[in-house]
């Protein structure tokens, strides 16, 4: 092959990548598992269910886990929850809180659960400021906690830019779907075909809440050096804490997770 048809090849396969990655980046991105509206969750925790209708195709499912012992709740965490599956992974982790005394709202996002509607970047703000406005009829601002996990913690971060909150907490963030993607596919203009942008740092300089971070050090899907990145963007007051050795799914399982979070939680 001569160096020109070399070189166009190179080109070819250039352009037959990018097109797919544009049209793929939804399957990249997200990884939903949908449910049929009368199809019922099992839960090991007392919990109920609300519906917010958003338009003629869009309705939000939340999942409500309440505390412990029936007790009165002491406030509300909005936990936004990782881009896979729906609501059922992450329901194990409703007891860190759960037993603090808080009730748990998880959304699962359109497409998601039993969420239904056309899943965009604009779309997943919205959700996420009407969980909170159904939060607020039953709990003050100061007692509303944002939790944001992997791909929930862009969007719970640009809720708490817009709302007041006791605190924003994000577990294994990004510093924006752009500089993720770079990571892969830095060869391509990212900035300009990217259809989720979701750029928490730039929602991070405008939380007045104190924030807390947690990211473990051996992370490869969201890299520790990529989510470092928001430190230098923290209030002095705010904190990021660095897990040894902990990866994107595991920091559950540290104890040093566990005592931090409560901390956080019994105050």
């Amino acid at each position: 092959m001569s160096l020109f048809g070399a070189i166009k090849l190179i080109v070819i396969l250039y352009c037959i990548i990018g097109i797919a990655l544009y049209y793929l980046q939804e399957k990249l991105l997200f990884r939903p598992t949908a449910m049929a509206p009368g199809d019922a969750f099992t839960f090991n925790t007392p919990f109920t269910e609300a519906n917010i209708s958003y338009d003629e195709n869009t309705r939000f499912n939340i999942v409500q886990f309440l505390p412990a012992n029936d007790s009165t709740a002491k406030g509300v965490v909005i936990y936004f929850h990782g881009n896979r599956e729906n609501v059922n992974r992450y329901s194990k982790f409703a007891n860190n809180f759960t037993q603090h005394g808080y009730e748990v709202w998880m959304p699962d996002y359109p497409g998601y659960g039993k969420s239904t509607g056309k899943l965009t970047e604009q779309t997943l703000y919205a959700e996420a400021l009407q969980v909170y406005q159904l939060a607020k009829a039953k709990f003050p601002q100061e007692k509303i906690i944002l939790y944001g996990k992997s791909l929930g913690s862009g969007i719970a971060t640009q809720l708490a830019s817009v709302r007041d909150c006791k605190r924003l907490i994000l577990e294994t963030p990004y510093y924006s779907i752009a500089s993720l993607s770079k990571r892969f596919f830095w060869m391509y203009p990212v900035d300009m075909v990217l259809k989720y942008k979701i750029p928490q740092n730039e929602y991070l300089q405008k939380v007045v809440a104190p924030v807390s971070i947690f990211h473990g050090t051996d992370d490869w899907v969201i890299t520790y050096n990529n989510a470092l990145r928001l430190k230098s963007l923290l209030k002095p007051t705010d904190e990021f804490i660095t897990i040894e050795k902990g990866d994107h799914h595991n920091l559950n399982d540290f104890a040093v997770f566990h005592q931090k979070l409560d901390s956080l939680l019994e105050n």
